[in-house]
């Protein structure tokens, strides 16, 4: 049986998900995200005005004329949720206030939950198939593809009480993992804090993953990991490795360079994101982002077709 506790948790962040996807998004994935759910039909000869660039060279020069690649718009789309479990999502610090208002979540972790969850919800709702990897510095957890509400709430359940079994952190894994599993392309969104230390190798894996499918990077933040409150002394421990170390936060030289460094790697972040054409949108634990969420969307879907 459930703990009663649990299922209180599970109903709260359940129901701000599905408040965020009725609300806001609209259940618009597969019409935000057009142009990869087309399916090869056949080839035809090119007449004028056609897209030159839909041509099919191969069969132009077999057959000496010039014939296209006609394609149709397939009936439902794949949204995988790659989620990150690791040690780091227990962090959060939004006030009271916020959460109580619906704006905010507790952890990291609370908030890829409900983030996910709307995600799911809206893809149900246009018929779209959704399926998770939880993920660690090993995949936690895959559970397939379906569209069914019920399958939500798997999702989320999984999301919220799954114990991974390694606090660290690792994007290849489960970026890899998705590679082998799908050959068709998927809708995938990343929810992370992206703290994975072989930058290199994780973002030479986001790159490949992309020219596969449809990336989306969703960056989860909490306020104290860019500004650093004056409390004195303070023992700061490393979640995902248990290296502690003492912090003089009392010190403003401290603060300031605390503050340079999350802020140089935000930009490294957005640097690797926009050289991988891949869309990428920080969402606070403190702060509304549904809106911004929606405008991203949107803003994503006009760079793809522009």
């Amino acid at each position: 049986m459930i703990p009663s506790q649990w299922l209180r948790r599970l109903r709260q962040v359940e129901v701000r998900a599905r408040v965020v996807s009725e609300q806001l998004m609209g259940g618009r994935l597969s019409s935000v995200f057009k142009g990869r759910g087309m399916d090869f039909a056949d080839v035809r000869e090119y007449v004028p005005g056609d897209d030159v660039r839909r041509i099919d060279w191969n069969v132009t020069a077999r057959l000496r004329k010039p014939f296209i690649k006609r394609h149709v718009e397939e009936r439902e789309l794949v949204v995988m949720l790659l989620v990150d479990a690791s040690a780091s999502g227990h962090f959060g610090t939004a006030p009271d206030a916020a959460i109580d208002a619906g704006t905010a979540a507790e952890t990291k972790r609370e908030l890829a939950a409900i983030l996910a969850g709307a995600l799911a919800y809206s893809a149900v709702r246009e018929g779209d198939r959704v399926g998770m990897v939880l993920f660690s510095d090993r995949v936690e957890r895959y559970v397939p593809p379906r569209k069914t509400r019920p399958h939500v709430t798997r999702l989320l359940h999984e999301l919220l009480f799954t114990e991974p079994r390694s606090p660290g952190t690792s994007l290849v894994a489960p970026l890899n993992f998705l590679n082998n599993l799908f050959h068709r392309p998927a809708l995938v969104f990343v929810i992370s804090d992206f703290q994975d230390a072989d930058e290199a190798a994780w973002t030479r894996t986001l790159k490949a993953t992309n020219q596969r499918h449809e990336v989306v990077a969703l960056r989860l933040v909490d306020p104290r990991e860019l500004d650093l409150p004056d409390v004195g002394l303070a023992h700061v421990e490393d979640s995902e490795t248990g290296e502690l170390i003492e912090i003089d936060t009392a010190d403003p030289a401290v603060r300031q360079r605390w503050k340079e460094l999350a802020l140089e790697r935000a930009d490294r972040l957005a640097a690797t994101f926009r050289s991988g054409g891949i869309p990428g949108l920080d969402v606070r634990t403190d702060e509304p982002w549904a809106h911004r969420l929606q405008r991203f969307l949107d803003q994503a879907a006009k760079r793809r077709v522009a």
